[in-house]
């Protein structure tokens, strides 16, 4: 993830998320160029989930340019179902008065239906960002936006929340007052205006972000300081949490391990041995905004004045001997893939129905599906397929015979609409941005997090920090390893999620080059192999070019690949990934020079991070995540990252919305505190 928000880890010399710091990095190894291992960390989120086969959340409905330029209705929408003709008088109501007209009937007729498609459109855009269309989320419940569940207070306020939201993401640049909120609005709709003012300011959801009308409201000094929170981790869900708790008055300090912010999400500068001549920017961890509708990472960029650009769905397949797939079979193959994985969701869903909890591997089932309807069995078609495996190998940092077939897809159902971009110049430039002027503490390794009625001590590179709440957001690998001892242990039901809960591993290539060869027209490539066992090895390669400041390859390696690649040498590595490139464009009668820097990253081996981003393994579920994402210690120790994101898990943007979600938390807890103290 992101995940990714989390995507892929590297751990060595070249990429700074991936030498883990304190440690002494690798020899750089020369081959005509500099090449070296490098480790990431944590809210890597993957790029695109997978080719060509995910649905877009409302395609229909939402602007894919809807972050960039504001979400605008493509096409006539009918009215939502929820708005009956009642609460669209009920919602009248709530409007300024019109100024006389001509004919009250006509006016009246003309403003209802003015009223229906604003209301459609700003329905939209609640949407894109994670509410449901007709009801409350838990998280409102929770806070009590209303007094009653259900009726028209409720449906008067989901009207005023979608409302408040929708104008402030039209202008997020600015910083939407209370005030401001009530201006469209009549007066005796105050309380709900309050309430939904309220519930999203707190929970992140508007006048977050960096533009500087927003920085200067968020990081003002607070006289009255509620209590002091300890964040361990730096990474986007840290940064994200930080800088929300600041706003809430709460006093706040970021213990790193590292010697920089970003986790998982590290861009490297790539360049000559002698600093001269080409410069590129490579993402090592997290890449890929994936789905720009909604995504607060959008928002950032809109605030930032950063480019996005859209990840061109084109992508050719080669075959090991460098000739195209043609393009029929490829249509066909992937065809029949997607068929499989349709079959497969039907056998779950009875499996379900007749056997509760029953599970077993996606892969197994999809085997069980291939030999049955004789899929793939020419062996051109059996290579293509074992390159969708490796696709969805990549998607979820994890082996087909590790991911849960019951709940492997869990969260595609929130899937982010629009298109997938990469930022210009790499994602470390949000995490500058976001790091700025916080109190980071670098190079500080948590040891042990003791918690209890009195409050939280943390013990850091031989130092003690005392507080009221920590929150924890390191990723789920550091947490499987055990690395940190929490006095009185966690729960039992929370050190079983952790177990249960995947955490994968994805690594890259990035190679500069004195100049690009595989031509700009496209943004990725794929390329086959007769092995199985090998399919993700070097199977897909992003080329980075229109976005990196030079002509940047990033070769992914996925599944059991990934796994072997952290034992494999960088010169074997960047000897095998340079044997490819030349199989497919040399017999073009175009030459593959040598790069000009290489880094290979190592995330299973960064102390870190033990890994890339989570996945739904066997016998788990979306459950484990919520049950992740829980507090302990009657509220004293809070956890945020994508691993604790059921919605958004493996992503860049669930590792934030995870920050702002604990923030909101902890403000809940302390709230509750004052008021029995």
């Amino acid at each position: 993830m992101e995940p990714q928000d989390l995507s892929d880890n590297p751990t060595a010399a070249v990429s700074g998320e991936s030498t883990p710091e304190n440690q002494s990095s690798p020899p750089e190894t020369t081959l005509e160029v500099r090449v070296s291992d490098s480790q990431l960390d944590e809210t890597s989120e993957p790029p695109p989930k997978k080719r060509r086969r995910r649905k877009k959340q409302f395609p229909e409905m939402i602007s894919s340019a809807a972050a960039v330029t504001g979400l605008r209705l493509l096409r006539p929408h009918p009215k939502s179902s929820i708005y009956s003709e009642k609460i669209m008088d009920d919602i009248i109501g709530m409007q300024i008065n019109d100024s006389p007209a001509l004919s009250k009937t006509h006016r009246r007729r003309r403003r209802i239906a003015d009223l229906a498609k604003e209301v459609d459109v700003e329905a939209l855009v609640a949407i894109s960002v994670g509410f449901p269309v007709d009801s409350l989320t838990e998280e409102e419940i929770e806070a009590n936006v209303v007094t009653a569940i259900g009726g028209a207070e409720q449906a008067n306020y989901i009207v005023v929340r979608n409302h408040i939201l929708a104008r402030w993401r039209w202008s997020v640049s600015t910083w939407l007052t209370r005030d401001h909120a009530m201006e469209s609005i009549r007066s005796e709709h105050r309380n709900s205006v309050n309430s939904a003012y309220s519930f999203l300011l707190e929970h992140g959801y508007i006048n977050f972000g960096l533009a500087p009308a927003i920085r200067e409201v968020q990081l003002k000094p607070n006289d009255s300081l509620k209590a002091s929170v300890i964040i361990v981790g730096a990474g986007l869900a840290g940064l994200a949490a930080a800088r929300q708790l600041i706003f809430l008055g709460f006093k706040v300090l970021i213990l790193e391990g590292r010697s920089r912010p970003g986790g998982r999400v590290r861009t490297r500068k790539m360049k000559r041995m002698d600093g001269c001549g080409v410069i590129a920017a490579a993402d090592l961890g997290g890449s890929v905004l994936t789905g720009i509708n909604g995504n607060p990472l959008g928002v950032l960029a809109r605030q930032l004045g950063f480019p996005l650009h859209k990840v061109r769905d084109i992508c050719p397949l080669y075959l090991p001997d460098g000739r195209m797939v043609n393009s029929e079979i490829d249509s066909r193959v992937e065809t029949s893939f997607n068929r499989l994985l349709d079959r497969v969701c039907k056998l779950r869903q009875a499996m379900m129905e007749e056997v509760k909890s029953a599970d077993v591997s996606l892969g197994t089932a999809l085997e069980a599906f291939r030999r049955v309807y004789k899929v793939a069995e020419d062996p051109q078609e059996r290579m293509l397929l074992n390159w969708h495996l490796a696709n969805l190998e990549y998607a979820n940092a994890s082996l087909m015979s590790d991911l849960s077939m019951a709940y492997w897809d869990q969260d595609d159902p929130y899937e982010m609409g629009g298109d997938h971009c990469f930022i210009p110049g790499g994602n470390e430039r949000f995490v500058r941005a976001l790091a700025e002027d916080l109190p980071i503490f670098y190079s500080q390794t948590v040891e042990s997090v003791r918690y209890g009625a009195d409050g939280v001590s943390v013990h850091a590179g031989g130092q003690e920090f005392r507080g009221d709440m920590v929150l924890c957001t390191v990723p789920l690998g550091v947490l499987k390893k055990g690395t940190i001892d929490f006095l009185p242990q966690l729960p039992q039901r929370k050190r079983d999620a952790i177990q249960r809960i995947g955490f994968g591993l994805l690594n890259k290539v990035a190679m500069l080059f004195p100049y690009d060869f595989w031509g700009g027209e496209i943004d990725t490539f794929g390329h086959l192999t007769e092995e199985s066992t090998m399919r993700g090895e070097f199977f897909l390669f992003y080329s980075y070019s229109s976005v990196s400041g030079g002509p940047l390859l990033v070769a992914l390696v996925a599944g059991e690949a990934a796994i072997n690649f952290e034992m494999m040498s960088p010169v074997e590595a960047v000897r095998r990934v340079l044997d490819i490139l030349k199989g497919i464009f040399n017999p073009k009668g175009i030459a593959v020079p040598d790069p000009i820097q290489v880094v290979c990253t190592r995330w299973g081996k960064d102390r870190f991070t033990y890994g890339s981003y989570s996945y739904v393994a066997i016998g788990s579920s979306g459950d484990d995540y919520d049950i992740l994402a829980e507090s302990v210690g009657d509220g004293r120790v809070f956890f945020a990252g994508e691993a604790t994101n059921k919605q958004y898990p493996a992503t860049m943007h669930g590792a934030f919305l995870s920050g702002m979600r604990e923030a909101a938390n902890i403000l809940r807890v302390a709230n509750r505190r004052s008021l029995l103290s």
